[in-house]
Parts: C-alpha cells; sequence; structure tokens
C-alpha cells in the first residue's frame, strides 16, 4: 500500500453475492449512505424508491424535503437502534415517546426531523404523515433484494424511559432539552451487534430472502456529549462500528460487508480524500470507493452510466477546488457547528 496511488487500490472487496441490473436495492444509514445511493442511481441500478418526490417538485426541493435520498423518507439513521426501532415500529412492536417536537406553533417528527424543514401545521398533521411513512417502510423490506446499511453513530440522545433514539439531539433543530426525560447514550459492541442481529430478524419475516450490505461511514464526529476528547470519542465509534460490520458479515451469510471506510481512513490515502477541514470526503474519495464496488460488481459496472454530479462518469471534477468535500448530502450532525460556536 505504500507504493499505491489511493486511486489505483483494487481488489479490496470480494463479494458474498453478486448485483444483478434488476437487483432491487433499497438503501439507509448516515450522511455518507448518501453518496452510495447517488452512485447506484447514476448507474442505473434498481434502487427502490417507494417515497418519490411529487410531480413538479424540483429536484433542489426534493433533497430539501428528504425525497430520492434514500429509499424511503426516513432520513438519516445513524445508530443500528434506531434502524431497529423503525422497523419494530413499522411492524407494530414499537412506539416511540415523545415523538412530535414543536418550534415556533410548528410540529416535527422527532424521529425523521430534517424531513420537513418549516415542519407541520398540528401535532396531527405529523402523526398522520408518520403512518403513511411506516406503509412505505414496511413495503421497503418486503419489495427489496438487498439493504444497504451505513453505520455512522454509536452516540445517540435517548428517551430515558422508554429508549427511544432520536436522530439528533433534542432542541437543536426543534423541541427542547429536558435532563430529566432526555439522556446521552454511547453504545457499545454487544449493544450494536444485537440490535442488528434482532433488526435481521424482524426483516427477514418480512423477507426471508432479504440480503444485508454494510458500509461504516469513514466522517469523524462533529462534536460528542461524551467525557472523552472528540478525536478519542470518534476512533471509539468507528471502532465499535466497523468491529460489528466486521463480525456480522462474518457470522450471517446473507451479510456482507463493503470495506469503503477501511480505504477512506487508512493511512495510506495520506489525507487524499478529505476535505480541507478533514471532516468531509471528497468526490475523488466516494468516486475511489465506488469504483472498487462496481469493479466487484461487474453487471452494474457494465451499465449505461449518466454523468456523476460533480464530473463525468468515472472521473473526479477537475475545476473542483482541491480539498473540497463531495457533493453537499444532507446531514443534521453539521448543524452542530452552529450550535458548538
Amino acid at each position: 500500500m505504500s507504493r499505491r496511488s489511493p486511486e489505483t487500490v483494487s481488489e479490496l472487496w470480494q463479494p458474498k453475492f453478486r448485483f444483478g441490473p434488476d437487483t432491487r436495492i433499497a438503501t439507509a444509514g448516515s450522511c455518507f449512505a448518501q453518496h452510495i445511493s447517488r452512485y447506484l442511481r447514476a448507474r442505473n441500478a434498481a434502487v427502490v424508491d417507494l417515497e418519490p418526490a411529487p410531480h413538479g417538485l424540483s429536484a433542489a426541493n426534493a433533497v430539501k424535503y428528504g425525497y430520492g435520498i434514500y429509499s424511503a423518507r426516513y432520513g438519516n439513521i445513524y445508530t443500528v437502534r434506531h434502524l431497529l426501532q423503525l422497523i419494530q415500529e413499522a411492524t407494530g412492536r414499537f412506539a416511540p415517546s415523545d415523538a412530535v417536537w414543536e418550534r415556533d406553533g410548528r410540529f416535527f417528527d422527532a424521529m425523521r426531523i430534517g424531513v420537513e424543514p418549516a415542519g407541520l401545521p398540528s401535532a396531527e398533521a405529523v402523526q398522520r404523515h408518520r403512518v403513511q411513512h411506516l406503509t412505505r417502510v414496511r413495503r421497503l423490506f418486503a419489495r427489496s433484494d438487498v439493504f444497504v446499511f451505513t453505520l455512522g453513530l454509536t452516540e445517540a440522545w435517548t428517551h430515558r424511559e422508554s429508549g427511544t433514539v432520536y436522530p439528533t439531539a433534542p432542541g437543536t433543530i426543534a423541541g427542547s432539552y429536558q435532563p430529566d426525560v432526555h439522556a446521552f447514550r454511547n453504545f457499545d459492541f454487544l449493544e450494536v451487534y444485537q440490535d442488528f442481529v434482532k433488526f435481521r430478524r424482524l426483516a427477514m419475516k418480512r423477507n426471508p430472502e432479504l440480503k444485508f450490505l454494510l458500509t461504516v461511514s469513514p466522517v469523524p464526529l462533529a462534536a460528542t456529549a461524551s467525557d472523552q476528547h472528540v478525536l478519542v470519542a470518534t476512533t471509539y465509534s468507528k471502532s465499535v462500528l466497523r468491529a460489528v460490520a466486521g463480525k456480522l458479515a462474518e457470522v450471517f451469510e446473507n451479510v456482507d460487508y463493503f470495506p469503503s471506510f477501511d480505504l477512506l481512513s487508512s493511512a495510506s490515502t495520506r489525507g487524499a480524500f478529505h476535505s480541507d477541514d478533514a471532516r468531509q470526503i471528497t468526490e475523488p474519495g466516494v468516486e475511489a470507493v465506488m469504483r472498487i464496488f462496481f469493479e466487484a460488481q461487474p453487471a452494474l459496472a457494465q451499465a449505461s452510466v449518466p454523468a456523476i454530479p460533480g464530473g463525468p462518469a468515472g472521473e473526479p471534477d477537475k475545476s473542483r477546488t482541491p480539498g473540497a468535500p463531495a457533493d453537499e448530502v444532507v446531514c443534521e450532525d453539521i448543524l452542530l457547528d452552529a450550535f458548538s460556536r
């Protein structure tokens, strides 16, 4: 590796199962998962989208309101516990607590806080929207062949009594933080592993043939609520998630791991794939890992490829400022920068 250009690394992945042009691929996870979804769509892969944007909505507004980012309009799912609770809720096994947050007379779904940036006029409207959303989530697991999930964080804010996990801290985007109601959690290896095993079991009840492809987000934490330095907290979180993903792929035949994290976090890249703020991944970095992905999936690699946003298909955009992050992703934790000043 010391003698290889990071853009030319290959053969990192020997996939357990092959994607075909008609393989129905569902996507979910943390912010970095949005890049994977973007490249799959550009390759004309059969990406599942059960909550498409309304007709006539511009592309920019579609993204703003959470359409077309993932296979359903659930926004970013940073922790496996959140993913588990989503399928439990969709199948009638769980009801989240403190699930509607308010800000300036507008109401928000605390489980997917970013999909309605201006909120809705009432708590009842939020609940109606969520019922519709959960119907689509149930269909997603029943109709997909492969579920691609990016593990992002071990840290989460929760409801003390019920254990409900939120994608962002109460009081940042909406709602209010109440120390007697909300609590910080930092999940360990066993908790994350067991949560995914439970999730896998429930998903396979809907679809016994479903396969799972895991990745780990290489994006470091913007901040931590632990008592550790953010660098130490990031190392802990990513180490746990990488170990869990590897163990799941080792134990279960229908679970695979794609090593995007391994390449993008390697010292051998010498920081070439990180933006100037050292937090985001640049477009050449995203291109490098997706090249490895498509090399290992020849049926998708042979598909016709329209231009990837940011540059011609298969090439980074040379007009970009060096060190600039890849195309913008919708990511709640970026907002933490504003709240930490």
